[in-house]
């Protein structure tokens, strides 16, 4: 008899404890603090890996993005006159109408799983992005960057000449065009050594509809900026003078030449937050919430409709 009371009486105990949990999140509704007086529960922070979807995967997410992405993606090669193919990933987005070209250029670590997931970030965002492998041919038996290893990788990407660069980037942008379902607009958007290749080579290809320069160098010389024509916007780290030392001489040549140029130097945030997210203790996250938004608004600005 005393045990079936004892049960009874948790059963009862048990029941009242069930309304107060299920009326907690009203709580937080009714503008209370349901926290107040006591440590947030482990259950209510975010999972590691765990990330804002509306933003682009650092190095360590890009991988577990391309495997889960429900976007088209498939790899394909430029062909390139005088030349070996240049080996490129492109990634469709999911709209009935017809989307603006992005080339997506590497950092100076060459074609990666990163490189790759950022065009798919730009797919979901309704672009149609090209990945170039800017290696290609460059490797043991005309190969790529999956060729190559270690410094060797930095060492072939070095050989690229400024003219090299341009014939590749314009077979990239031809072949773009030729999509049927590209509205005939292309953007160009690069990282590290690739933001310093796009801002280079939207100073001297006026067909470029529009340059994202994520912490890439630019010239100092006023003389590279006389054919300019292509608007450009410029992503910065705070924690990155040796990149953002030019900022000015970039900012006065432009204007004299009456295209616009818009650097963003993000505090606290050291050269290459958009891969290394984690770094900078917190502020190369923030500055990619920060830059991320401009990012698609700019390229969008410039790329949709006629």
């Amino acid at each position: 008899m005393r045990a079936r009371m004892m049960l009874a009486a948790i059963a009862i105990a048990a029941l009242s404890v069930a309304p107060a949990v299920a009326e907690a999140p009203h709580a937080a509704h009714a503008g209370q603090d349901v926290h107040a007086g006591h440590t947030m529960p482990a259950a209510q922070t975010p999972a590691p890996g765990v990330r804002d979807p509306n933003l682009p995967p650092d190095n360590d997410a890009a991988k577990d993005q391309l495997a889960k992405s429900p976007r088209h993606g498939e790899w394909v090669d430029v062909k390139l006159a005088g030349g070996p193919a240049i080996n490129s990933f492109v990634v469709y987005p999911e709209r009935s109408t017809k989307a603006p070209v992005v080339i997506v250029v590497h950092d100076i670590g060459g074609m990666s799983d990163w490189a790759r997931a950022i065009g798919d970030q730009l797919a979901k965002e309704g672009f149609i992005a090209i990945v170039p492998d800017l290696l290609s041919g460059k490797g043991p038996n005309a190969g790529g960057t999956s060729s190559l290893d270690g410094q060797a990788i930095g060492q072939a990407i070095r050989t690229l000449t400024p003219e090299e660069l341009k014939v590749r980037l314009d077979a990239v942008m031809a072949y773009g065009k030729t999509l049927p379902s590209s509205n005939g607009k292309t953007g160009t958007i690069g990282f590290c050594w690739g933001g310093g290749t796009v801002f280079a080579y939207a100073l001297n290809q006026p067909l470029v509809n529009a340059t994202v320069s994520y912490y890439g160098p630019m010239p100092n010389d006023p003389a590279a900026y006389e054919k300019a024509k292509t608007p450009i916007l410029g992503l910065y780290g705070g924690n990155d003078a040796r990149v953002n030392a030019n900022i000015p001489a970039a900012e006065t040549a432009l204007k004299k030449h009456g295209v616009s140029y818009s650097p963003n130097v993000f505090e606290g945030a050291g050269h290459g937050f958009l891969r290394n997210q984690s770094g900078s203790e917190g502020a190369n996250r923030k500055a990619t919430a920060q830059a991320w938004p401009k990012t698609l608004g700019f390229l969008r600005m410039h790329t949709e409709g006629k």
